[in-house]
């Protein structure tokens, strides 16, 4: 059961796919309940969808008795729940009447969001709202992973029950250094960088939360170019204040942000690959999938040093962190990185450290570790697995 499902496009979508395949792919049995609208089927899995209405361009499924049909006719071994709000709390409570053990993955830091959008006391009382419902939602389920150390220790700190840790993995047949050669690949950047400018890329949702504001601090740098690849509710307003800071910038020392809208497959694999730096801004992350994507098509990646990539960015070795309270710490790191006497040896190297790092992270691993959780949790034992 899922909170977000295709069409649309996060981290959330991705790492339920990526389950449902290698779950297939190892002769197991799933039905999938996920917001509409939806394919009828994924991996050969039937998909069931449920009512939904649309905010800020997210489909937010809605808690109906339908759930609890489904998860009767089919009974399950386990329920899986990706990130439980709304629909996925209503699979839990289901569960829990049926008697079915059940595993919630925590992915969404929504306390966080909240506080973000609601300014001064509304703010910090809508977070504490949501961590009440996020304890009440958990303390249903059998075990909750989490998928860094800094979203296992929010989930402890606030007092979420039988928690664990459960990385991401990484679809290294995919994304490789390998696509630079492609044809293609070249092609694309010999576009974005015609005067043969460094390409600083982003890839992920447009939205308030990834904090893409910050990227105008990078209108200054000389000799690069913005390239943000996804889709929605804050394109319009990046495509304007991007664009602006450029041409706000003295001598405007760069070419205007170019926004490759959402792609897939090859195409995404392509656009990591035409990059030269790959920069994350969003310091709400309880992991950050497109940095294990960027490492493993061997970019060279600069981060905040908060949340989830503090777990997949070593600074120094496999890419640069920044503090995120400082408003020139951005700046500094990616002018490290292309700096002309050293710059293009330092990229390669953090590109290389990082590529190698991910390569032993693929779904197929990161499966069978949650096989085990699934295991312990339906042999009634979620808190020794905690």
């Amino acid at each position: 059961m899922t909170e977000s499902f295709l069409p649309t496009l996060n981290g959330v979508t991705t790492s339920v796919c990526r389950v449902l395949e290698c779950l297939r792919d190892a002769g197991h049995e799933a039905v999938v309940i996920a917001p509409h609208p939806a394919p009828p089927t994924f991996a050969g899995f039937p998909v069931h969808t449920v009512a939904s209405v649309p905010v800020r361009q997210f489909p937010v499924g809605l808690p109906t008795g339908e759930v609890e049909e489904v998860l009767a006719a089919f009974g399950p071994d386990v329920v899986h729940v990706a990130s439980p709000f709304v629909v996925g709390a209503r699979g839990l409570a289901a569960a829990t009447r049926l008697g079915l053990p059940a595993v919630a993955v925590y992915q969404t830091d929504m306390a966080s969001y909240l506080r973000q959008h609601g300014r001064g006391p509304a703010g910090r009382a809508a977070s504490r709202a949501a961590w009440r419902w996020i304890r009440r939602i958990h303390g249903q389920a059998g075990l909750t992973l989490a998928p860094s150390t800094s979203a296992l220790q929010d989930l402890r700190d606030h007092g979420v029950p039988r928690t664990a840790l459960w990385g991401r993995g990484v679809d290294a047949g995919l994304f490789h250094p390998g696509w630079r050669q492609d044809a293609r690949t070249r092609a694309l950047r010999r576009t974005l960088a015609p005067g043969g400018e460094l390409l600083l890329g982003y890839v992920g949702r447009l939205a308030p939360e990834k904090e893409l504001d910050r990227l105008a601090a990078l209108a200054t740098v000389p000799g690069t170019r913005l390239v943000l690849v996804g889709d929605g509710p804050s394109r319009e307003h990046l495509g304007a204040s991007l664009a602006e800071a450029v041409a706000a910038s003295p001598g405007r020392p760069t070419l205007p942000p170019v926004f490759l809208g959402r792609r897939e497959g090859e195409e995404l694999a392509r656009a990591y690959a035409a990059l030269d730096v790959f920069v994350h801004t969003g310091t709400r992350e309880t992991f950050g999938q497109t940095l294990q994507e960027a490492a493993a098509s061997g970019l060279a990646v600069v981060a905040p040093a908060r949340g989830g990539p503090l777990d997949l960015v070593a600074h120094g070795r496999t890419g640069l962190l920044f503090d995120p309270d400082d408003p020139g710490a951005l700046e500094r790191q990616v002018r490290t990185l292309i700096d002309p006497a050293h710059g293009a040896a330092l990229r390669a190297a953090l590109g290389d450290a990082a590529y190698r790092q991910v390569s032993s992270r693929s779904w197929p691993a990161l499966v069978a570790q949650l096989l085990d959780h699934y295991a312990a949790v339906a042999a009634g034992e979620g808190a020794r697995a905690a």
